[in-house]
C-alpha cells in the first residue's frame, strides 16, 4: 500500500459520522467508495475494524485501538506539514458557525466585520438556534455554547464566562414589590425558560459568604422556549427573569429600563466554550475563528472569564 493516510481519513470519518453513508456525504463521495477504502484498510491491517449489521455499525476492539492511533498519526502529519508551511495558508472557505439566538445577535454578529476584515478569504454561515445542534450531522465547523458540556466526544476551549442576574422592570417592581432574598421569589411572577437544565429551580449563593447554595422553585404564568423570549419578556415587564448578564449590554440598566435584584446573592456562573466535533487537525478557518472569539470575549467585561 503506497499511501495509507487517505484510508486512515476515511476510517476516522466513518467512526465520527456513525455510518458509511454519512461519512460519504461529508467527504463528497459515494458510500461504496468509503466502504471499499475501509475494506482495503482492514485487509492491509489484517483485522476487522467494524462489526456490521443491517441496523448498527460498531467498532471492534481492534477498531477502537486503531482509531486512537490513527488520530495521533494524522495529527502528527498535520503538525509536520504545518512546520514547513504547507498548511499555513490563510483561513479561507466557508465557516459554519452555530450559536444560541441571543448570543449570535448581540455578541457574534457585531464582531463578524472584524473577523472577516482580518481574513478576507473567509465566509461565514451563521446558524442561530436555541435548540440542540448536532455538529457532525449538520456540518457545523464551530459552535459557541454556554453551560457545562456533557458530550465527551466534543473538543472544547473555554473562551468566557456567563454571569447571571435576576432582573425586572421598575414598573413590575412598583406593582409587586422588590424581593430581598431568594425565598421572596416564590411570591413573584417569574419568567420560566423551558430550556433551563435545572427546570424551575433557581440556585444562589450569598456573595462573600460561606453559606450553602440555596435553590428556590419559582413559579409564574409565563413559560417560554427561547432565551430571546426571556429577554423580551423581562423588558416588557411580564415578570422577574434569571438571565445572563451579557443579554443586556446596550444600556438597559443605565437607562432605567431594568433593575438588577438580590445584590447580596449570586447565581451560579456558567462557562462559555468554543466547541468543534473532532480532535483531528483544525482547519485554518476554525483555528482563526476560535482565536478571534477568545480574544474578543476576553476584552469584553460582560463575557470575560
Amino acid at each position: 500500500m503506497s499511501d495509507p493516510l487517505p484510508l486512515f481519513r476515511s476510517f476516522i470519518r466513518v467512526v465520527e459520522a456513525g455510518s458509511f453513508s454519512a461519512a460519504a456525504q461529508q467527504a463528497g463521495t459515494s458510500q461504496p467508495t468509503i466502504s471499499r477504502q475501509v475494506a482495503a484498510l482492514e485487509q492491509h491491517l489484517g483485522c476487522l475494524l467494524f462489526q456490521r449489521t443491517t441496523r448498527r455499525l460498531t467498532l471492534t476492539e481492534d477498531g477502537s485501538a486503531f482509531y486512537e492511533t490513527a488520530l495521533r498519526a494524522l495529527e502528527a502529519v498535520a503538525e509536520a506539514e504545518g512546520s514547513v508551511g504547507r498548511r499555513k495558508g490563510r483561513p479561507s472557505g466557508t465557516l459554519r458557525l452555530a450559536a444560541a439566538a441571543v448570543m449570535g445577535r448581540l455578541h457574534i454578529l457585531p464582531r463578524l466585520p472584524r473577523l472577516m476584515d482580518r481574513h478576507p478569504d473567509l465566509a461565514v454561515d451563521l446558524v442561530l438556534s436555541d435548540g440542540f445542534t448536532d455538529l457532525v450531522e449538520q456540518g457545523i465547523d464551530l459552535a459557541v455554547r454556554v453551560g457545562v458540556l456533557e458530550d465527551p466526544g466534543l473538543v472544547a476551549r473555554r473562551i468566557g464566562t456567563s454571569r447571571r442576574l435576576v432582573v425586572a422592570t421598575p414598573g413590575y417592581l412598583a406593582q409587586h414589590g422588590v424581593p430581598q432574598t431568594p425565598e421572596d421569589l416564590r411570591a413573584h411572577a417569574c419568567i420560566r425558560y423551558a430550556g433551563l437544565a435545572t427546570g424551575t429551580g433557581w440556585s444562589f449563593a450569598r456573595r462573600g459568604g460561606e453559606a450553602a447554595q440555596v435553590t428556590v422553585q419559582v413559579g409564574g404564568r409565563l413559560r417560554v422556549s427561547t432565551t430571546e423570549a426571556v429577554r423580551a419578556a423581562a423588558l416588557e415587564g411580564l415578570g422577574i427573569a434569571l438571565v445572563p448578564q451579557w443579554h443586556f449590554g446596550h444600556g438597559e440598566f443605565a437607562a432605567g429600563r431594568l433593575v438588577a435584584l438580590l445584590p447580596d446573592w449570586e447565581a451560579q456562573a456558567l462557562p462559555i466554550h468554543a466547541i468543534y466535533p473532532t480532535r483531528r487537525f483544525l482547519a485554518p478557518k476554525v483555528r482563526a475563528a476560535v482565536d478571534f472569539l477568545a480574544e474578543e470575549f476576553a476584552a469584553d467585561p460582560l463575557l470575560a472569564g
